[in-house]
């Protein structure tokens, strides 16, 4: 290990993604992982404790999100340095998750070699962002609201059909072979595209325009 590594500390609430995360990087004598936390509130109460130099961060978790423990980690530590590592390449997330104070912003398919360049990256103070991401900044905003539902992919259809015969998140997550994560974060994304609040002003409106075939 080399002499003064750089401190990682890796936040997502599934351990099989911190443990695929970790044995990426300890190949890496001038990386050393410090610990793990599996939601944002956890990472908040670690890193005075654990002082990492570079929080590995997902978004999307229960009890507190990636993008609000970014923002009171950097508020309170201003010296950690913190990649959002997300598989969620959408517009808003960018934005939000770097507003918040991410530096680099990154897609869980990168290679490991080069996450562990970004997170060295991260530690001298440069940004790296995923090409997706920097799509997603570069693409303008759309000037009038999309039409509801014209902009479900055939996924997000599938999800709808499924909440249409009122299945939850688990019982969604089997009949697509998907994680419950993924079905969570389609559910979240047919809501807000279909600007609703809940499932079931979605589902009314799925019927009335006949957005899915049953």
């Amino acid at each position: 290990m080399s002499s003064n590594p750089i401190r990682v500390m890796v936040v997502d609430e599934h351990g099989m993604v911190r443990k695929g995360i970790i044995a990426y990087l300890k190949n890496n004598p001038d990386l050393h992982i410090i610990g793990e936390a599996q939601n944002g509130r956890e990472a908040v109460e670690l890193c005075e404790q654990l002082q990492p130099n570079v929080i590995l961060m997902d978004l999307q978790m229960p009890e507190m999100d990636g993008i609000t423990a970014t923002r009171i980690i950097r508020k309170q530590y201003p010296h950690i340095q913190v990649v959002a590592l997300t598989s969620f390449p959408d517009r808003d997330k960018v934005q939000d998750a770097l507003a918040a104070g991410a530096i680099s912003y990154l897609l869980k398919n990168v290679s490991g070699d080069d996450l562990a360049e970004a997170i060295r990256d991260a530690y001298a103070g440069r940004a790296t962002l995923a090409q997706e991401a920097v799509q997603a900044l570069i693409q303008p905003p759309p000037t009038t609201p999309a039409a509801p539902g014209f902009d479900l992919t055939m996924r997000e259809r599938e999800v709808l059909a499924l909440l249409i015969k009122g299945l939850n998140n688990n019982e969604i997550a089997n009949q697509l072979s998907i994680s419950n994560a993924t079905a969570k974060a389609h559910v979240s994304n047919i809501l807000s595209k279909l600007g609703v609040s809940n499932r079931a002003k979605a589902v009314a409106v799925a019927i009335q325009q006949k957005l899915v075939s049953q």
